[in-house]
C-alpha cells in the first residue's frame, strides 16, 4: 500500500479541481475589491514598465441560525436557538493564472493539530495554478475530492448531511491536479493527510492495542466528472485509499448520479468504505457503560450509504425538497468485542420549504426542515449495551451570505 502510494505520488504531475467550492455568491462581478480601489485608475497607473496586478477578491460572511424542537422517540424534549454555521470565506485571483481559496468556520475546534500544523477551523487554505484550460493544480488545505453530490454542495446549501458525510475528515491538507480534455470531462488526481492530527486526536480511543501508527499516513484520490445531454446529467464517481495504520488501510468508493434541468434537481448518492481501522468510529462508539469491557477502537468496519434527493423550485422565491438516506454499519472480519455482521441501521429521511424574500442570487434565504433520524441496532450492537433513539428535530431559520467585499 505505501508504495502504491508513493508511485502514484510521482505520478501527480501527469493529472488536477477544487470540489466542494460551489459559492453561493458569483465570482465574476463588476463590483471592485478592497485592493482595486486602493489602486486609484488601476489600468492605468505605471511606474517605468511595472504595471500593477489586477487582483479580483472577494470576501463572504456565511451565516446560519435557527431556532430547533426536538424530540426522541416522539417525546417532546426542548426549543432551543442555535448558530448552525457562521464561516469567514476569502477567494479570487492574484493574476490570470494564480488563485486562492481561504475559509474559516467559526463552529469548528480550533487549536492547531500536529500533522498538517493548523487549526481544523481552517477548511480552506490553499492555491491553485491554472496552468491552461487543460491543466490545472492545488496546493494547500482542500475538499478531499470525494464524489457523491450531498458532500460536493457548499454545507450552506445541506440542512442535515447523511452520517457518512458527517463523519469522514473532508477537509485536509495536501495536492491535487486535474485534467480537462474537454468542457464535460475531468480527471482529477489529489494526495492528502487521512487525518489532520495525531492518532490520538483522530480516534476517541486511540489505535487499538498492537496496532502500530502508519508511516505515511496519506490518501489518494482519483475522481472523474463527466457532463452529458447539455450538461443535465452530471455523474461524479471516485476511487480512494489509504493507510490508517501498519497493516490497516482504508478504501472508499463513491459515486454521484445527478439531474439538473430548469427548475429541478434529483440526485442518487451511493457511498461505501471499508476501513482496517473505525475512522467513522460509527461501531466504535456504540459501546455503551457497563458492559464489563474498557472501550476500544474497533477494527476491520464496512460503511453503506445511499442518499436520494428530489429538490423543485416551483416559483422565482419558493424551493422545496425531500431527501432520504439509507445506512449500515458492519464489522467484515471479527476482533477483540466486535463480532463479524451488521451492528447497526439508519434511516434519514427530511423535508424542506425555502423562501427567498429578494432573489436566491442577493444570499438570503429562509427555511422550515425537518428531520428524522431511525435506528435500527443488530443483536452484535445490543451486545456492547449500546443505545440508540429515533430522534426528529423540526427547525425554521434562515441563511445569508454577506457580501462583506
Amino acid at each position: 500500500m505505501k508504495k502504491l502510494i508513493m508511485i502514484l505520488a510521482m505520478m501527480l504531475p501527469l493529472m488536477a479541481h477544487a470540489q466542494n467550492v460551489k459559492t453561493l455568491i458569483a465570482e465574476r462581478d463588476s463590483i471592485p475589491s478592497m485592493i482595486e480601489r486602493m489602486i486609484a485608475q488601476r489600468d492605468s497607473v505605471k511606474w517605468g514598465d511595472y504595471h500593477p496586478r489586477r487582483i479580483t477578491s472577494h470576501i463572504n460572511l456565511e451565516f446560519v441560525t435557527s431556532t430547533n424542537a426536538y424530540f426522541t422517540e416522539g417525546n417532546f424534549d426542548e426549543v432551543s436557538f442555535k448558530l448552525n454555521r457562521v464561516r469567514l470565506e476569502m477567494y479570487g485571483r492574484l493574476n490570470q493564472n494564480l488563485s486562492y481559496h481561504f475559509r474559516q468556520s467559526f463552529n469548528r475546534y480550533s487549536n492547531p493539530y500536529s500533522v498538517d500544523n493548523l487549526s481544523s477551523s481552517i477548511e480552506y487554505a490553499n492555491i491553485k495554478w491554472h496552468h491552461s484550460d487543460f491543466f490545472e493544480l492545488v496546493a494547500g488545505k482542500q475538499f478531499v475530492n470525494l464524489a457523491g453530490y450531498e458532500g460536493y454542495l457548499n454545507a450552506l446549501e445541506v440542512r442535515e448531511f447523511c452520517n457518512f458525510n458527517n463523519n469522514v475528515p473532508v477537509y485536509q491538507a495536501g495536492i491535487m491536479g486535474v485534467l480537462m480534455p474537454n468542457p464535460d470531462q475531468q480527471f482529477s488526481l489529489q494526495f492528502t493527510n487521512i487525518r489532520s492530527g495525531s492518532d490520538d486526536d483522530h480516534y476517541v480511543y486511540g489505535l487499538p492495542a498492537g496496532i502500530r501508527p502508519s508511516k505515511l499516513p496519506m490518501l489518494a484520490t482519483a475522481n472523474w466528472n463527466g457532463w452529458f445531454a447539455d450538461r443535465s446529467i452530471h455523474l461524479m464517481y471516485s476511487a480512494s485509499a489509504g493507510n490508517q495504520a501498519k497493516d490497516k488501510n482504508i478504501y472508499y468508493l463513491m459515486c454521484g448520479n445527478i439531474y439538473e434541468k430548469g427548475p429541478v434537481v434529483a440526485y442518487l448518492d451511493v457511498l461505501y468504505s471499508r476501513e482496517g481501522v473505525d475512522s467513522q468510529q460509527r461501531i466504535t462508539t456504540l459501546q455503551g457503560l457497563g458492559n464489563g469491557h474498557i472501550p476500544v477502537t474497533a477494527q476491520n468496519v464496512q460503511h453503506f450509504t445511499v442518499i436520494a434527493d428530489f429538490d423543485y423550485q416551483f416559483h422565482p422565491k419558493w424551493n422545496g425538497y425531500v431527501k432520504g438516506a439509507y445506512e449500515t454499519a458492519s464489522v467484515y472480519d471479527a476482533n477483540g468485542i466486535f463480532a463479524k455482521g451488521r451492528y447497526l441501521t439508519s434511516w434519514n429521511a427530511q423535508a424542506c420549504l425555502e423562501w427567498f424574500p429578494f432573489t436566491k442570487e442577493e444570499g438570503l434565504k429562509i427555511f422550515a426542515h425537518y428531520v428524522y433520524h431511525g435506528h435500527h441496532l443488530t443483536e452484535n450492537a445490543l451486545s456492547l449495551n449500546a443505545s440508540m433513539p429515533h430522534t426528529q428535530r423540526a427547525s425554521i431559520g434562515l441563511v445569508y451570505v454577506m457580501p462583506v467585499l
